[in-house]
């Protein structure tokens, strides 16, 4: 799998394609401006533009398949090396990969230039060819307890296909609901994964002694979790209220308590580790609101799908990418002031964007201007401070 990496004029490899997450971490925060500049623009004054499946099924497509995937994925192929010891996908596959993915964005964006089945057959191959770029190192070394992440991507790449084709074949519905189901899938992912990491980092950092796992608590947190993705792929208003309420219910209490022991309230003065919990908070508090849209007592289901999309997955990512930027470029966990400012914009634009639709229904469109305006700020500062990082070799002098 792994070739030679490319070349610069000084016979030394291009640091940006040495790792999955420098090129893709670059070109996610750098669409995350990008999308939402544009989206924000087009909300508040609408022009004319017809990107691939009309503006809204773009906007969530975008932001998931667009800018979740290509973080999720530069994350795992970049974990799978450490995990398994093998050089993973790299250098002229690296690159090539990346074309895929930039590929994708721009005929979405721009499909009056392509047809629909290649634009289709370049999007979703995408994922594919992570998939089978994650299995590689995994299956080299037998290391089981991680093959986990190639049928997630796999899951991945199937609901894109559905979306696609239900967008394709007149069928909004089916559409949203494949969407909603990635939504979910993806707090499945962060689960998953900040049930590992985010403990773990708490208690290396702050010293405090780590509690043990509760295998009746990870079960009901995960479990209740994939049931929702079903949930969601079946459609939260064609699946019967009380189940939906009992399983986001039962998902929100989970999630709560398993955040609640893992050492927030000591983690209020490193901000690596506080944008974690924070983020982290905003999905027990999305179940919660899916509780009450389910129960009729919430008229908005986007608000509760935004506390997922733009608190939980947002933040998340945000944190998740300056953490693993400063560590794997050999710099101390760290964080600038300036990034710290980023932290606290993503959060507060997930709060406003969660609360003014329910409360102050009548600023909604200013309401998500200001979300989308915060979003922006939030990634240009990521952007601005990380991206000298990405491409530049490892401040220790290390390879990779």
């Amino acid at each position: 799998m792994p070739l030679n990496q490319p070349q610069d004029s000084n016979n030394q490899p291009l640091a940006l394609f040495t790792l999955a997450f420098r090129p893709l971490f670059l070109a996610a925060s750098f669409f995350a401006m990008v999308a939402i500049s544009w989206w924000t623009v087009y909300w508040i004054h609408p022009f004319s533009w017809s990107p691939y499946g009309g503006a809204i099924w773009w906007h969530a497509h975008e932001m998931l398949f667009g800018f979740g995937v290509a973080v999720v994925t530069g994350f795992l192929l970049t974990a799978a090396k450490n995990w398994t010891g093998v050089p993973g996908v790299n250098g002229p596959w690296l690159a090539g990969l990346v074309s895929v993915w930039i590929a994708g964005r721009l005929m979405m964006a721009l499909p009056q230039f392509f047809s629909p089945k290649l634009v289709i057959a370049v999007d979703l191959s995408y994922l594919l060819l992570c998939a089978i770029a994650m299995a590689y190192p995994i299956l080299k070394v037998r290391q089981w307890r991680n093959i986990l992440f190639v049928p997630i991507l796999l899951i991945l790449a199937g609901l894109n296909a559905t979306s696609h084709w239900a967008s394709s074949h007149g069928k909004p519905a089916m559409a949203l609901h494949a969407l909603h189901a990635t939504v979910m899938l993806f707090i499945l992912i962060i689960s998953v994964i900040g049930g590992r990491v985010i403990p773990m980092f708490t208690a290396n950092t702050t010293a405090k002694p780590r509690q043990a796992v509760l295998f009746w608590l990870e079960a009901s947190t995960i479990f209740s979790t994939a049931i929702l993705v079903i949930i969601a792929f079946i459609g939260f208003d064609q699946v019967n209220s009380r189940l939906t309420t009992a399983v986001a219910l039962v998902a929100a209490i989970a999630h709560f308590i398993r955040l609640s022991r893992w050492g927030g309230l000591s983690t209020s003065s490193v901000p690596l580790l506080w944008s974690l919990h924070l983020s982290y908070l905003f999905i027990p508090i999305g179940f919660i609101l899916l509780a009450l849209y389910a129960l009729d007592l919430l008229d908005d289901l986007s608000a509760g799908l935004h506390c997922f999309t733009l608190g939980a997955i947002g933040g998340m990512i945000l944190s998740m990418m300056s953490r693993v930027a400063l560590g794997h470029t050999g710099r101390p966990l760290i964080t600038r002031s300036i990034v710290t400012i980023s932290f606290s914009l993503i959060l507060t634009a997930a709060v406003i964007r969660v609360v003014i639709p329910i409360w102050f229904a009548q600023y909604y469109h200013w309401g998500i201007a200001m979300a989308g305006s915060l979003w922006v700020v939030s990634y240009a500062i990521y952007f601005y401070v990380y991206a000298p990082m990405l491409i530049s070799p490892r401040a220790d002098g290390r390879a990779s």
